[in-house]
């Protein structure tokens, strides 16, 4: 057994001294932090001033039940983590106290191993609930802060290929029929799944979206389909589910092809009888949503491969869009350049820059590999390192300058006519582009000397400044 970071706090509730005594030098060698109380007041006003990350709680207190003080604890700290201790073995107390929102019971005198078990247990099952509850709280920051951002995108379509798109979902937005959108990381599946949403007679309804990616295989079914208090260890409180939220409105599963198998076969029922059930729930609830899902993977290797159920691709796959990768579209890089840039002046104060005609032509020239993600984090870069209101190549992220060195050097050279000259310039570029710019790296790579490598450089004209 791993020991635990001393950053664990314990609190611990117990009458008798020599059980207080004998806990806090087993917590102690364990890596553990207890803080100890003798009666119920003195536990819970140590509870409210530390917070502790778990407490471990006797029933039988000289000045209150303890049952009546697990009720108090979980009323304040409802995901605060509670093992019960107690030399009464009676079943109803293990009950009540597991309905009482306790994470375990243990009868005194109980085995240490299954004591430590228990904690180490009930502390892993509140850091995935602090998990969940931080990435609950990111994904609403993150989705009031890109609505705006991707009203702004939508109209983007300056190339074939996105005008193409762009009438097919209007077109389709206004029915209610699945649409599976296809595309690498990074060119805007979510952007364009928010403008069918906008498009639609379900546009006054939420748009709920779950990232199928983001979340532990364990804890997707319980984020898709809710669940009830006590359905399962950590279930503190009733929780409605994302099916549930985008009740007439429109439900976005992105990274689909992620969700695991077995919930998959789950979720195309879902699809099938428009109904579901919450976990821990006997009760049949309607589904009324519309349903966008996304995945970076090809369909057809993602259903061959056996990480997409067959049956629910056909079931997702009324309407397919298959949104091209940046490298293809470069016709859209302009006017992307001038959302981006406008954006982050205003949000830094700066006044837009304007961007040099090398800079920008190694803006357009650029595979953009991460797509228009990469090409949004990259103005970003820019923008903030932009001095006189001016974006020159200095300004661009290394990753972006060198890839680009390295292929104009492959052009102009030609793989089968490299001389040595030739080989020594490219192994140069190429330990710079695979250190991102960082000299003292690329020296390492190539087995020389930081100045042998300034002065290499020098000899063969490679600046990166």
């Amino acid at each position: 057994m791993g020991t635990p970071p001393v950053s664990h706090k314990i609190v611990v509730v117990d009458d008798e001294r020599p059980v207080l005594l004998t806990l806090e030098a087993l917590l102690t060698r364990h890596g553990y932090a207890p803080q100890l109380a003798h009666t119920a007041s003195a536990g819970l006003a140590l509870i409210r001033k530390s917070r502790p990350d778990l407490v471990l709680l006797d029933l039988g207190l000289p000045d209150a039940d303890g049952l009546d003080v697990l009720r108090e604890i979980k009323g304040e700290f409802p995901q605060m983590p509670v093992i019960i201790l107690t030399a009464n073995d009676s079943l109803s107390n293990a009950v009540e106290s597991i309905k009482q929102g306790a994470f375990h019971f243990i009868s005194k005198p109980y085995a240490v191993e299954e004591l430590l078990s228990l904690i180490t247990r009930a502390l892993e099952q509140r850091q995935l609930v602090k998990e969940t509850e931080t990435l609950r709280e990111e994904k609403q920051k993150l989705t009031r802060r890109l609505d705006l951002a991707e009203r702004q995108l939508a109209p983007v379509a300056q190339s074939r290929s996105m005008r193409n798109v762009r009438d097919l979902i209007e077109r389709f937005a206004p029915t209610d029929a699945n649409v599976l959108l296809l595309g690498e990381s990074g060119v805007g599946k979510e952007v364009l799944a928010n403008q069918v949403h906008r498009l639609s007679r379900r546009a006054d309804g939420p748009m709920v979206k779950l990232n199928c990616a983001a979340f532990p295989a364990n804890m997707i079914e319980g984020e898709l389909f809710g669940y009830t208090k006590g359905a399962f260890t950590g279930a503190v409180a009733d929780f409605p589910g994302m099916i549930s939220e985008a009740s007439d409105g429109t439900l976005f599963l992105d990274e689909i092809a992620e969700m695991p198998l077995e919930l998959q076969t789950r979720f195309l029922r879902v699809l099938q009888e428009r109904e579901f059930r919450r976990l821990g729930s006997t009760k049949t609830i309607a589904a009324n949503f519309r349903l966008i899902a996304a995945t970076n993977r090809p369909a057809a290797e993602a259903v061959r491969s056996g990480v997409l159920r067959q049956d629910l691709y056909y079931r997702l796959n009324t309407f397919q869009i298959e949104i091209p990768p940046l490298r293809e579209r470069r016709d859209d890089i302009p006017a992307l350049v001038s959302v981006f840039v406008s954006r982050f002046a205003k949000q830094l104060g700066k006044p837009e820059p304007t961007i040099a005609p090398e800079a920008f032509d190694r803006l357009q020239n650029y595979d953009w590999p991460g797509n228009v993600r990469e090409l949004q984090n990259a103005i970003e870069y820019s923008v903030v390192l932009a001095d006189q209101a001016l974006i020159t190549l200095k300004e661009l992220p290394r990753e972006i300058q060198l890839p680009m060195a390295l292929h104009e050097a492959k052009n102009a050279t030609g793989a089968a006519s490299l001389n040595l000259e030739d080989q020594e310039k490219q192994a140069i570029l190429q330990a710079l582009a695979q250190a991102h710019g960082n000299k003292k790296k690329a020296a390492t790579i190539l087995g020389i000397h930081r100045p042998t490598l300034y002065s290499k450089m020098k000899h063969h004209g490679i600046n990166l400044k």
